[in-house]
C-alpha cells in the first residue's frame, strides 16, 4: 500500500544549501526510496523569483516521489501542515557585525517562524535548525514554540560528525562506511569537540579503536580537532562560498536517522536539549552522541570522559551558555 506523503518544509530554500537540499529530499535521500513527499519551500520576498525558479526545476526533474511543491514567501503558508521542518534560512554574519547584531536579527527571524510552526505545523512536527548560530537558534525556536516538545527540536552537528568520519577515513585510507562512533560534543562552532575516544574502524571482520589504528595522539588531539573545527572556514576560503552540498547531505542524514533509526551499535551526533547528561548544563541545545529508534533520540550514556575531553566539553558548554545569555538579552 502506498504511503501518504510527508510534508517537508525547507526555509531559505532559494539559497545555496536549500538548492542542494530540495532535490535530495525529492529523490528520497532523506526519508527513503518509498516515501512520497510534498515540499514546502519558504524564503524572503526578495528571493521570490529565484524560489520560483527552483520550483520550476523541481517540476522539470520529474521526481517520482515528489507529490507537490509549495513555494512561498508567506510564513504561515510555508508552515501549514508540515511534518518535518528544516530551518536553513537565517541572517548570516557580515563583515563588521558584532555577534549581538547577528543574534538580534536571528532572534527576530526564529521568533516569527517558531510562532508559525507552533500554530500551523502538523502535530509531532520534527524541527532541524541548520542556520547559524544553530544551537542557539534552536533554543530561540523552542522558546517561541512551547507546544512543540523539546525532544522534537534539534540542530545540525551531523555535518561536523561527517567531517570527522571523513578525516579518519582519509588518514587510515579506509572506506568511510567502516568508521563509526565519532562524537561531536557541544556547539556547532569552532569550540566544538570532535572526539574519537570511542570510535572504531571495521578491519576485515573486527572492529578496532581509532586511537590504536592511528597511533598518533598528537595528531588526534591537535591537527585532527582543528581541521574538523575549522573545516567550514577552509571551504569558504577554497570555494569563496560556504558549505552547501555537504551541509545538505548532512541534513538528510540527520533526519533520516532520526525518523528511520540508527543501525544497531552505531551512534550519531545531534544537537539536542540537554538534560544534564555528562555534566552539561541542562537547558542548552548541545551536541551529544545519540541513538534513535521509532522517531525518538536517546543520549548514549555511560561513556568514559578523560581529563582532556572534560575540559573540551566544559569549554564549548561555556560558549553556549554565553550565546544563550546573549540571545535572551535580545528578546527584551
Amino acid at each position: 500500500m502506498a504511503k501518504d506523503p510527508v510534508r517537508v518544509l525547507v526555509t531559505g530554500a532559494a539559497g545555496q544549501i536549500g538548492y542542494a537540499l530540495v532535490p535530495m529530499i525529492a529523490r528520497g535521500v532523506m526519508l527513503g526510496p518509498d516515501q512520497p513527499v510534498i515540499l514546502h519551500m519558504l524564503d524572503i520576498p526578495p528571493a521570490a523569483e529565484s524560489l520560483n525558479g527552483v520550483k520550476m526545476e523541481l517540476v522539470d526533474a520529474a521526481f517520482p516521489l515528489l507529490k507537490g511543491v509549495v513555494a512561498t514567501t508567506d510564513v504561515v503558508e510555508g508552515c501549514t501542515g508540515v511534518n518535518i521542518a528544516v530551518m536553513v534560512g537565517g541572517f548570516p554574519r557580515k563583515e563588521g557585525m558584532e555577534r549581538k547584531d547577528v543574534m538580534t536579527k536571528n532572534v527576530s527571524i526564529y521568533k516569527s517562524q517558531a510562532s508559525a510552526l507552533e500554530k500551523h505545523a502538523a502535530a509531532n512536527c520534527k524541527v532541524l535548525v541548520v542556520a547559524n548560530p544553530a544551537n542557539t537558534n534552536a533554543l530561540i525556536l523552542k522558546e517561541f514554540a512551547p507546544s512543540i516538545p523539546e525532544k522534537n527540536i534539534s540542530c545540525l552537528t551531523r555535518l561536523d560528525h561527517n567531517r570527522a568520519l571523513g578525516q579518519i577515513s582519509e588518514r587510515l585510507n579506509v572506506e568511510v562506511s567502516n568508521v563509526k562512533n565519532v562524537i561531536i560534543w557541544g556547539n556547532h562552532s569552532s569550540s566544538q569537540y570532535p572526539d574519537v575516544n570511542h570510535a572504531t574502524v571495521k578491519i576485515s571482520s573486527a572492529e578496532k579503536p581509532v586511537r590504536e589504528l592511528v597511533a598518533d595522539d598528537a595528531w588526534l588531539n591537535g591537527e585532527f580537532i582543528a581541521t574538523v573545527q575549522q573545516r567550514g572556514a577552509a571551504i569558504i576560503k577554497a570555494r569563496k562560498l560556504s558549505s552547501a552540498l555537504s551541509a545538505a547531505s548532512a541534513a538528510c542524514d540527520h533526519i533520516r536517522d532520526w525518523v528511520l533509526g540508527t543501525p544497531e551499535g552505531t551512534w550519531v551526533s545531534m544537537g539536542v536539549y540537554s538534560d544534564g547528561s555528562y555534566n552539561v548544563p541542562a537547558g542548552l541545545i548541545y551536541s551529544f552522541p545519540v541513538t534513535t529508534r521509532n522517531g525518538e533520540w536517546q543520549i548514549v550514556q555511560g561513556l568514559s570522559i578523560d581529563e582532556f575531553s572534560r575540559k573540551k566539553l566544559d569549554l564549548t558548554a561555556e560558549e553556549l551558555s554565553e550565546e544563550k545569555a546573549l540571545a535572551y538579552s535580545c528578546l527584551s
